[in-house]
């Protein structure tokens, strides 16, 4: 099978890395081809802080989703989170030359590089500048200005930024594990492609992935992302306190966790009990099913707080900014018991949990359609995407010198003198492509 027949979604993690192979089907669904996972050992909340552990677990998930599809990864998809990750509203414009001529794409791209040109405090990097609505000549709420005429055009933007130290590590891991970095995405803009509806997005919603190490937060409202935040807690510190908390081993306090825990201390009676085996010969460890509610309902409701606090800042209690689909959880730790009530008890807004099973074709392995790999299979889906751009490029590009050779053909049938003319199609490159070439060049000096 050639390279440019499927695509590779690589979620690094704080608890698992996810190598993700897929392709997009004759439906426009996607057809998962291969898929390896191992344990994460050089990730904390988000940031890769052991190089050399992260290699491995890196080649690892490779090597199983190469072994599981007979396909050979080159370029990847990788998702960034971490606690260094913030973003900003900036607002910025450019004016035209001549407000006679139709605004072009290029004009669009102009003002997006405009922004990616702003001073950052030391040590930081803009990951994605994503527009939000336009004003051509102070006509405001205009969602596509391509087309229309105007001499200003002016754009709100949100600006996705990142710690560049962070940024450098993850991509001299891809690197370094033999592969080439496609493109780095947010990891919560990755898993709103893969659970969220369009119409959820136009509505107002806001999506909470409780990963291990961090739980990300993307909020949308009338079909375009508002607010994104990264809260440095998930599921892996609810394990720790369930260790400390029943004084048991870490592998021990996971299991309960998955097995038996519950966010809603309510549920369990009193008697219920589970019964631990003792390390090397010691007595077994008797646990309350009750206690073990309350040490997990305690840490949750922080998580949550923290959330809801993102939300009201983004001004959810606005009339104007009401997200009306709610809330939708996913990720790992989304699939704790009782967390959907407990989060509509607290936050009071409608509340589901989202599963990427929407855009996988229907023979698709039912693990994947879990809420652990939202983010995978949304890195997938971008993969895919930037794909079609880049074929779509190409495409264009042939077009344009078959159009050029054709009349030159003209000219030379029609002038025997050689005639010098200006090149009338150039090549143009999207944002996506410039700021790629960016990334990459960047990450060439880094080495």
């Amino acid at each position: 099978m050639e390279q440019t027949k499927y695509s590779v979604g690589l979620d690094i993690g704080t608890t698992k890395i996810v190598a993700i192979i897929g392709k997009q089907n004759e439906y426009g669904k996607i057809e998962i081809l291969g898929i390896g996972k191992s344990k994460s050992l050089g990730v904390h909340r988000g940031v890769v802080n052991n190089i050399t552990q992260t290699i491995k677990s890196i080649q690892q998930a490779v090597e199983e989703a190469e072994a599981n599809s007979g396909l050979k990864i080159g370029s990847v998809v990788v998702g960034i989170a971490g606690q260094h990750i913030r973003s900003l509203q900036h607002s910025d414009y450019i004016t035209r030359k001549d407000s006679e001529e139709v605004i072009g794409e290029e004009d669009v791209d102009l003002l997006c590089n405009q922004v990616h040109k702003l001073i950052m405090l030391p040590g930081e990097e803009i990951i994605h500048v994503l527009p939000q609505e336009y004003k051509v000549d102070g006509q405001a709420e205009i969602r596509e200005p391509v087309g229309m005429y105007g001499g200003r055009l002016e754009a709100n933007f949100h600006v996705v930024v990142g710690q560049v130290v962070s940024i450098k590590n993850v991509g001299r891991c891809i690197k370094s594990a033999g592969l080439d970095l496609g493109n780095i995405t947010l990891e919560p803009l990755a898993s709103s492609d893969a659970v969220l509806s369009q119409e959820e997005k136009e509505a107002g919603v806001a999506l909470i992935d409780i990963g291990g190490g961090t739980t990300d937060l993307a909020i949308f409202k009338d079909g375009i992302i508002r607010h994104t935040a990264v809260i440095p807690f998930g599921g892996g510190v609810i394990t720790e306190d369930i260790k400390e908390g029943c004084s048991i081993i870490e592998k021990q306090a996971e299991l309960l966790k998955t097995r038996f825990g519950s966010a809603w201390p309510g549920e369990n009676r009193d008697n219920e009990i589970v019964s631990i085996p003792g390390l090397r010969g010691r007595e077994p460890k008797e646990i309350s099913l009750k206690n073990l509610s309350k040490i997990i309902h305690a840490r949750v409701v922080e998580i949550i707080e923290q959330v809801y606090v993102e939300i009201k800042n983004y001004g959810h209690e606005e009339q104007k900014k009401k997200l009306i689909a709610g809330i939708v959880l996913t990720g790992g730790g989304s699939q704790l018991k009782h967390l959907k009530q407990l989060v509509e008890y607290i936050t009071g807004m409608d509340t589901r949990i989202g599963y990427p099973n929407e855009h996988l074709a229907g023979d698709s392995d039912e693990e994947v359609a879990s809420p652990l790999y939202a983010t995978a299979v949304g890195l997938l889906m971008n993969a895919i995407k930037n794909q079609e751009k880049l074929k779509l490029a190409q495409e264009d590009v042939l077009q344009e010198q078959h159009i050029e050779e054709e009349e030159e053909l003209v000219y030379a049938e029609r002038d025997t003198e050689a005639v010098a003319r200006p090149n009338l199609h150039k090549e143009r490159k999207s944002v996506f492509d410039k700021w790629s070439e960016k990334l990459k060049e960047f990450l060439d000096n880094a080495e």
